[in-house]
């Protein structure tokens, strides 16, 4: 900075230090990416799978056969996915799952409220 005052001047080491933090900032961002895949993934899949349980006891595979067989697949993919450690995809497949699983809860709740029990 040629016209800067000398109090706002960076020093050669403020710019070193200011390069390394940064260094160290992408560092932990791309560990912390990498790391985070089978822990998402397992708190998905519990999710999905708790919402798929909930719905087959509820009778989702004869009220709402296509939501639940849909979900039903979605999570088993899922689970393929992941045992080939591709969390990505299988976090996406498990958020499927859980949202026909809770379609599934819907119709099969409604269709229980239509017959009285």
């Amino acid at each position: 900075m040629p016209n800067a005052p000398a109090d706002l001047a960076e020093t050669p080491a403020s710019v070193r230090f200011r390069r390394a933090l940064g260094a160290v900032g992408l560092a932990l961002a791309a560990f912390l990416a990498s790391g985070c895949g089978n822990t998402l993934y397992a708190v998905q899949i519990s999710a999905a799978s708790s919402k798929l349980e909930e719905a087959h006891e509820l009778g989702a595979e004869q009220y709402a056969p296509y939501e639940y067989w849909y979900a039903y697949e979605h999570i088993q993919k899922a689970e393929s996915e992941a045992s080939e450690a591709d969390y990505s995809d299988a976090v996406n497949l498990a958020e499927t799952g859980e949202e026909y699983a809770e379609k599934a809860i819907k119709l099969a709740r409604n269709a229980h409220r239509g017959a009285g029990r």
